[in-house]
């Protein structure tokens, strides 16, 4: 073979290769302030209250030394169920707990609650939520049922070069993007980990943002917390036209066999 073609076959296979820089989490990228280890990092966004929207779900309990009187707030169903503890795999996407036994926030914002009718909470945070609930409840009983309202945990969906995709839930009232990569499978080393896409649910519409996986400086972005009803889309490399991260060694193999078998043909063609 004519060292031409042999340079352009190592080159070839050269660019092949994935470069650590490209797939290790949290790095001192240039052009950003240099974040040390054991440095203190604030939030970016430390006072942050996610605010009800519209198909969330939402836990409300009540309690009283009475039981008789929250029985009559509850619907039998989820009643029964939450008795039986039918968790169902919630923190894993799923059978999902909260979808049968929480109150789901309509288009509108409103909730149904059993006798005291329909109640708007979207656009509160869940202390405000929790608090008009619980003025609709006194009306009835005052000082003897309390409410407790919560997010029914963090939903959200996966898509492209996860290890697991679809949709996830993680039952705490707040997870790192992080989290939501763990419990998600992590990525694969085929996956743009520079441009990770999150099509994220605003009052009225919805917005895409992209982060950098890669960036040390993602700890103080607003990005770095998940919310509810986020997507997240991972994009491939281009070398992943050659296999997938499972088979890509033999992908490349097989690459690397075929365009040495075609430049050792042209080599002996123009002999």
């Amino acid at each position: 073979m004519k060292r031409p073609a042999f340079i352009f076959l190592i080159f070839i296979l050269a660019s092949s290769c994935i470069s650590n820089k490209r797939i290790t989490y949290l790095q001192n990228l240039p052009g950003n302030e240099e974040i040390n280890l054991d440095e203190f990092i604030p939030f970016a966004a430390v006072d942050y209250k996610y605010v009800l929207q519209p198909f969330d779900i939402v836990d409300i309990d009540f309690a009283s030394s009475d039981p008789e009187l929250t029985e009559a707030f509850e619907f039998q169903g989820a009643r029964n169920m939450r008795g039986g503890g039918m968790m169902g795999g919630a923190g894993g996407g799923g059978g999902d707990l909260f979808f049968f036994t929480g109150y789901s926030i309509d288009e509108k914002g409103y909730v149904e609650i059993p006798k005291l009718g329909k109640i708007k909470i979207s656009g509160l945070t869940e202390e405000e939520a929790k608090d008009v609930v619980q003025e609709a409840i006194n009306v009835y009983f005052k000082d003897d049922v309390f409410v407790r309202l919560r997010m029914a945990g963090i939903r959200y969906t996966t898509l492209g070069e996860f290890g697991s995709s679809g949709t996830k839930v993680i039952l705490r009232n707040r997870a790192t993007i992080f989290d939501a990569l763990a419990a998600s499978g992590e990525s694969n080393i085929l996956a743009k980990r520079n441009k990770l896409f999150i099509i994220r649910h605003y009052d009225g519409g919805t917005k895409i943002h992209q982060i950098n996986l890669n960036d040390r400086a993602l700890l103080n972005s607003p990005f770095y917390f998940i919310q509810n009803n986020d997507i997240l889309y991972l994009e491939p490399m281009k070398i992943r036209q050659f296999g997938n991260a499972d088979n890509l060694s033999s992908g490349l193999q097989l690459f690397g066999t075929f365009l040495a078998s075609a430049l050792l043909l042209i080599g002996l063609l123009t002999n």
